[in-house]
């Protein structure tokens, strides 16, 4: 049965077909672009004295927050500022969930559960209802339970402690399933089991809804923080120097040392635009950059690949012009993997709220940057060892140059001899 297509036919999507783009010959301009890149990022790490690490790295207290209805970001700063010593950072998360991230920076790890109490006291003076009433919004189970236990046999509500605390609990999780932590209205209790008009009557009188419900509170020490740095500074050398040992064996090592530079090009450069842009560097960013590590190594290798096939054909080919015809044959492949990826991160950059912020904006600009260094960083290293080998054998004297090859050849015995490059 014949379907149109020969048995084997496969099928491939392709934008571009026989382009002959001329890559190499314009290596300069983004060889040019990428220093100018590196030394704006460089020269802005240094005067704002290193990258602008988050709390996860520095230490301090971060606190989720929920209000009613779009958080009073100023006035949450202000109150807070007046509080606690240190910086203070108040941040939207996803646009209409009216819910912001409140951070401090801390230098001494006593001081962290001192700041979370404060933090609480400092929003229930600001938008709660001062007295001795509870909010309801943010009181615990227990501490729900010791408030109303006394008032309910007083409004003649007998309940036995069992009751008392799975009444308790019941309210809480309406509140926090039905409500997502912040009840409007008492009246929307009354459905919950447990819960009757003189339950009701007392709740109102000893409890007040605050505007704000406090989601969740994390706390990182200073030295947490510290050791939390080096070790991403550590797994990111440990990628890269186990990518170069992959592709020297793969490959050869001078693919290994092109591959390894372009992606620390790469990073380097991304890290440069968070400097410029004032973002801070937290554990999610580390994540993308990791990301960005591996994903701009799988397109050099792709690229790598292609020459390296076109070596064993293309014998008398220069090796500029060989690597000019392999970037023009993957180039189809390159722009549909990295243009798809792009729409992807550009969509999760635009709407995936500030908490993913910092993560969509270090793959958006990576991927731009790693898809070019593959082309104008790491090929031109390849021409240039190609240029510094044929110069070394001219001094020499020697009739033959020593392309870069992935081609091992040896000649003679194992020991002491040379190897043998095919001439491309």
């Amino acid at each position: 049965m014949s379907n149109g297509l020969s048995t084997g036919a496969v099928c491939r999507m392709e934008i571009f077909r026989n382009t002959n783009f001329d890559f190499l010959g314009k290596k300069w301009y983004f060889i040019s672009a990428s220093a100018v890149l590196m030394l704006a990022g460089l020269g802005s790490l240094t005067l704002k004295g290193g990258p602008r690490y988050g709390i996860d790295f520095r230490g301090g207290a971060l606190m989720r927050v929920k209000f009613q209805g779009p958080p009073p970001v100023q006035q949450i700063r202000s109150a807070l500022s007046s509080k606690i010593s240190g910086e203070i950072t108040v941040q939207n998360l996803e646009a209409g969930s009216n819910e912001v991230l409140i951070g401090t920076e801390l230098k001494e790890e006593r001081a962290l559960n001192e700041a979370r109490r404060v933090m609480t006291e400092t929003l229930q003076a600001t938008f709660g209802q001062p007295g001795p009433k509870v909010d309801f919004n943010n009181a615990g189970a227990g501490a729900l339970a010791d408030r109303l236990r006394d008032p309910l046999q007083r409004n003649g509500v007998n309940l036995s402690e069992q009751q008392l605390q799975d009444l308790a609990k019941n309210m809480l999780d309406y509140r926090d399933r039905a409500r997502s932590g912040l009840v409007a209205n008492f009246d929307g209790l009354s459905g919950v089991p447990g819960v009757t008009p003189g339950v009701l009557s007392t709740l109102k009188q000893e409890c007040y809804l605050a505007p704000f419900a406090v989601k969740g509170v994390e706390i990182v020490g200073p030295k947490v923080g510290k050791d939390l740095q080096r070790q991403a500074i550590m797994a990111t050398l440990y990628a890269l120097g186990g990518m170069l040992v992959y592709i020297a064996f793969r490959f050869e090592w001078i693919y290994g040392v092109a591959a390894v530079v372009a992606v620390f090009h790469d990073t380097l450069v991304t890290i440069g635009f968070f400097s410029l842009f004032n973002k801070e560097i937290s554990l999610t960013v580390i994540a993308a950059l990791l990301t960005l590590v591996g994903y701009s190594m799988n397109d050099t290798i792709v690229v790598f690949d292609r020459i390296r096939e076109n070596l064993k054909i293309l014998r008398r080919e220069r090796l500029e012009s060989l690597i000019n015809k392999s970037v023009n044959q993957t180039l189809s492949r390159t722009i549909l993997t990295s243009g798809l990826t792009f729409l992807t991160v550009m969509a999760l950059f635009l709407f995936g709220g500030e908490v993913l912020h910092g993560f969509s904006f270090a793959l958006v600009i990576g991927i731009i940057i790693g898809t070019y260094s593959s082309i104008f960083i790491a090929s031109p290293i390849l021409v240039g060892w190609q240029d510094y080998i044929e110069r070394r054998k001219r001094r020499r004297g020697s009739q033959v140059a020593a392309p870069v090859s992935n081609v091992k050849e040896r000649e003679g015995a194992r020991k002491g001899s040379a190897r043998a490059v095919k001439r491309v």
